[in-house]
């Protein structure tokens, strides 16, 4: 039995779309969600001087040097990094763990526990949207 596919260049075409429309997506559900894990994490960390608050941050690829990569998503090719911690800040990890005279005071994986379903759901909305806007022809 032969199947004749209609409109087969228009098929094509959608389905060539598809994998740029759907990194572009990605990357925008990405980034709000590493925003919004920055900007939670920012808000419970202890502040004594500010350098570690404002050493908290996100990036696309690797960890800026002199940071320590608290989480790293990874989505295909498109990989988010949210990190903490420079030169001058370079105790973040002794702060969240804790060390043996000080005791832990976790501000990140507070954050990323609590927004870790809202950021797989937004990613997966994400795809969603996107096979929906190639296959429509948007």
């Amino acid at each position: 039995m032969n199947a004749k596919v209609l409109r087969r260049e228009q098929l094509n075409r959608k389905l060539a779309a598809l994998p740029q429309a759907v990194k572009d997506k990605i990357r925008a559900g990405l980034s709000q969600s590493a925003e919004e894990i920055v900007n939670f994490a920012k808000g419970l960390v202890p502040i004594a001087t500010g350098e570690l608050r404002n050493s908290i941050g996100w990036t696309f690829g690797k960890a800026p040097r002199g940071s320590i990569a608290l989480a790293q998503t990874n989505a295909g090719d498109v990989t988010v990094t949210v990190y903490a911690g420079n030169d001058q800040a370079f105790y973040a990890r002794w702060v969240e763990f804790g060390t043996q005279k000080t005791r832990a005071q976790p501000y990140f994986f507070v954050s990323y526990r609590a927004l870790k379903k809202r950021s797989k759901s937004r990613v997966s909305r994400s795809i969603n949207q996107a096979a929906k806007q190639v296959a429509s022809g948007g």
